[in-house]
């Protein structure tokens, strides 16, 4: 017998773990999940591993014979929890929060078990047409009128670039086959956006390659908005320079202050420009899922499109942004690219999807969504975002009641960015030095979790309440936390 036969021979199927113990410890995986999320607050928010704890306590390599499940989760209990910063915490009160429900996890567990492609409509007819169905009920939920073509992406920043890259297609400039580069028939590209306007309309114009050159950012008011007699300026002063204008992003809700851009306004000026309208209302535009905050939306319904990241603020695991346009043929026309493999008897009387984006794969995100709607309901779902905007109504009395403190921004929604400004300290640096000692101390607590950022050039921390598990509770616990370290801090001055 020659080795190639006895080779042969040694190769056999071994298959998938067996039903039984992935149904124990499937099990298992479940109670410690609910456990979790139960005991969540016996945590420290933030996680105080240091740079490199993680790696320290894993192996070189990778094993050479199979683990057993039981160690693998005893691992993570010893490893991974302890570098975990919980995002579902109710005392996580940084950035947007994006708290996952108990339906939103289930519908996970099953996405990951069908496990199958949504690429083409025959690959997985169920993904796709669930997905038409669940962004019509958003839609509807947002108050927005039909005639908003739907599809589902990973994150807000993948959403908008492919708006500007259908803005670009619209630009009527042949970019699709030709580039950009080493042309001299095409004047340089300009995008609009204002100055609180999200980093991934800069990482949009990197990545398309018009350049951050092409990005122009306008200047907004005092409530930080754009300014639409400042956007028209620009636009008129870069026609008259030879700039081809394409594309303005308007912000239902920016990151620092939830400020939402005046879109009708904005909307009239790119109508008469013919120029296309995005806006990105990642977090802020699920508001106006409440009726009594359906004014947030004014004009969105004359946008090209928009987007909201049920993942921000609707309690979906990451990742899932809900993407709109009125104009799918325009993105269909930049992104459609078939191959012979990928031709199929059905393809001219459904949507398949990857025509219409950069990616292939497509997970099976549309199940947390139907998941969520359902359990929740309209209703429910409403109610859960008007505890928040009460909660944020709350902290903001707090703030404007306290004279060591100074609010920075209106406050449209639940996120709340103001400073430690005691009366005897007036001087910009000295205000930039205590309240970046104020945050550091606060961050190294791990009591709770805040944010910060710049406003008018100012150094600014940030709260927000969205988080699923947030009660008033925690807030006024957190407030008491806020109000004893600024006293200690003012203490030591």
């Amino acid at each position: 017998m020659n080795s190639s036969t006895k080779n042969r021979k040694d190769i056999r199927f071994l298959g998938d773990m067996p039903a039984d113990e992935f149904r124990k410890f499937g099990y298992e995986l479940i109670d410690w999940i609910a456990n979790y999320l139960e005991n969540i607050e016996g945590y420290t928010v933030l996680s105080c591993v240091k740079p490199g704890d993680i790696r320290k306590q894993l192996p070189l390599s990778p094993p050479d014979e199979g683990e057993g499940m039981r160690k693998i989760l005893s691992d993570v209990d010893k490893i991974i929890t302890p570098g975990v910063t919980h995002w579902n915490h109710p005392y996580f009160m940084a950035y947007f929060n994006s708290s996952s429900s108990g339906p939103g996890i289930l519908a996970e567990l099953l996405s990951a078990a069908f496990n199958s492609n949504g690429m083409l409509w025959r690959t997985n007819p169920s993904s796709a047409e669930l997905e038409q169905h669940t962004l019509q009920w958003l839609r509807e939920m947002l108050g927005l009128p039909e005639g908003f073509w739907g599809i589902i992406y990973d994150t807000a920043s993948t959403a908008s670039m492919h708006a500007i890259a259908a803005a670009r297609q619209q630009a009527g400039i042949n970019v699709r086959e030709k580039g950009l580069a080493g042309r001299n028939d095409v004047p340089k590209l300009r995008l609009y956006a204002s100055e609180q306007a999200h980093s991934s309309i800069d990482k949009s114009a990197i990545t398309l390659g018009i350049g951050l050159d092409a990005l122009r950012k306008i200047p907004t008011d005092d409530g930080f908005r754009m300014i639409p007699d400042e956007l028209d300026k620009a636009i008129q002063e870069d026609k008259k320079s030879g700039l081809l204008p394409f594309c303005i992003v308007a912000t239902v809700g920016t990151t620092s202050t939830t400020s939402i851009d005046p879109v009708d306004k904005i909307a009239d000026i790119c109508e008469r420009e013919n120029l296309w309208l995005h806006v990105d209302g990642a977090h802020g535009g699920t508001a106006a899922i409440i009726p009594e905050m359906r004014w947030i939306f004014k004009g969105v319904e004359r946008a090209d499109s928009f987007l909201i990241n049920p993942h921000k603020w609707l309690f979906h695991p990451v990742d899932i942004t809900a993407f709109y346009t009125r104009k799918p043929e325009v993105l269909k026309r930049a992104f459609s690219l078939v191959a012979d493999y990928l031709k199929t008897p059905e393809e001219n009387i459904v949507d398949n999807y990857m025509d219409y984006g950069i990616q292939l794969g497509r997970r099976f995100r549309a199940l947390k969504l139907w998941f969520i709607i359902r359990y929740f309901g309209v209703e429910g779902l409403r109610d859960r975002l008007r505890y928040h905007l009460f909660l944020g109504k709350e902290f903001t009395k707090w703030v404007d009641g306290h004279p060591d403190f100074e609010r920075m921004a209106p406050v449209p929604m639940s996120t709340i960015c103001f400073r430690l400004h005691p009366k005897n300290i007036n001087e910009e640096n000295e205000l930039e030095k205590l309240n970046l000692r104020f945050f550091n101390e606060l961050d190294t607590s791990g009591d709770i979790m805040v944010s910060h950022t710049r406003l008018n050039a100012k150094y600014v921390l940030r709260v927000n309440m969205s988080g699923l598990r947030m009660e008033l509770k925690h807030i006024e616990k957190a407030w008491e936390i806020i109000r004893i370290k600024a006293e200690e801090i003012l203490g030591d001055l």
